[in-house]
């Protein structure tokens, strides 16, 4: 070995793969959906006014104690500082009706973190999105205060866009839509304010587009199909919401490309299904969970070839 290369201080790093680096941490990623979750905060706080901040209060506090007391528990690091927890709060509370009891809502915040996220193991092991669980919860025990709507602003009790589309009476306009104007849960209801945090979300490359435009074209030709309105079926009810902060979460959604293309047209279906044949008018929720169980299939049938790899023949 030449002297040059016995005198060099050589050093071997040995570390699993991947072997790219990247600048993205789990604090940067969270803190950019809470971000991107601004627009929606500010205008769920202008048409449910108080009803709003004290869904959000009590979400993201229970959310946040719930991580607490869990890695306290099981002995693990304290990591309250990455911000999921945050997100999972916010979300579960942009999933809840403006009138929905105050301790109804931290019970939803102690399953999501507890039931959806902890019992697997913590963040990155949960197979299911934890807001969705809380709120799947939620619906499940009190179906009663989960359905029961009021009208932005003035408070007065009324039904959502997709019960007038049930009813065959709509009168719910598009700008009504686009704006935020009408009866729903407080996060679901602003389609502007979604498509801005869901664009930012896509410049910063923290979601890929695959999977929203999947689900939003399924949902779309079905609706053609049936000689339905696809535009209204995409401002009506929480599928925006659902499509751009939800079906995206990196952790519950496959990581191949055409897996994710699946993924969001399998969301698509379901949710059409339910919402043309089920009893209740909505069903993001449960396409978006029942597609987080194929996501290891997905992941599996769609997985690429080692490169060198040969087919066997029969």
């Amino acid at each position: 070995m030449p002297d040059s290369v016995k005198n060099t201080d050589i050093k071997l790093i040995m570390s699993p793969a991947p072997h790219v680096s990247d600048t993205d941490t789990v604090p940067k990623i969270m803190f950019g959906v809470v971000i991107a979750l601004i627009p929606t905060l500010l205008a769920s706080l202008y048409f449910f006014r108080l009803q709003a901040f004290r869904l959000v209060a009590i979400t993201v506090g229970a959310c946040v104690l719930t991580e607490w007391a869990f890695q306290k528990l099981r002995g693990k690091p304290i990591t309250l500082y990455d911000g999921s927890a945050i997100v999972t709060g916010l979300l579960l509370a942009f999933n809840l009706p403006p009138t929905l009891p105050s301790w109804m809502a931290a019970v939803g915040g102690v399953v999501a973190m507890g039931l959806g996220k902890h019992v697997f193991g913590g963040l990155g092991h949960n197979p299911f999105n934890p807001a969705l669980i809380g709120r799947a919860f939620l619906l499940a025990s009190f179906p009663a205060a989960m359905i029961r709507w009021t009208s932005p602003i003035d408070g007065m009790s009324t039904v959502t866009p997709l019960v007038q589309l049930q009813m065959g009476r709509i009168t719910a306009t598009y700008w009504d839509l686009f704006i935020g104007n009408i009866g729903g849960c407080i996060g679901e209801t602003s389609a502007l304010a979604i498509l801005i945090g869901g664009l930012y979300l896509l410049y910063k490359r923290y979601i890929d587009w695959r999977i929203p435009v999947s689900y939003l074209g399924t949902v779309a030709v079905i609706a053609l199909a049936f000689g339905q309105d696809p535009i209204f079926h995409w401002l009506a009810g929480g599928l925006m919401l659902g499509a751009f902060f939800m079906a995206t979460d990196m952790v519950t959604t496959p990581i191949t490309r055409r897996g994710k293309w699946l993924f969001g047209i399998g969301a698509g279906i379901v949710l059409m299904v339910i919402r043309q044949w089920g009893s209740y008018p909505e069903g993001v929720t449960y396409s978006i969970l029942l597609m987080n169980a194929f996501t290891p299939l997905l992941d599996h049938i769609t997985r690429p070839r080692p490169y060198g790899e040969v087919r066997a023949h029969a």
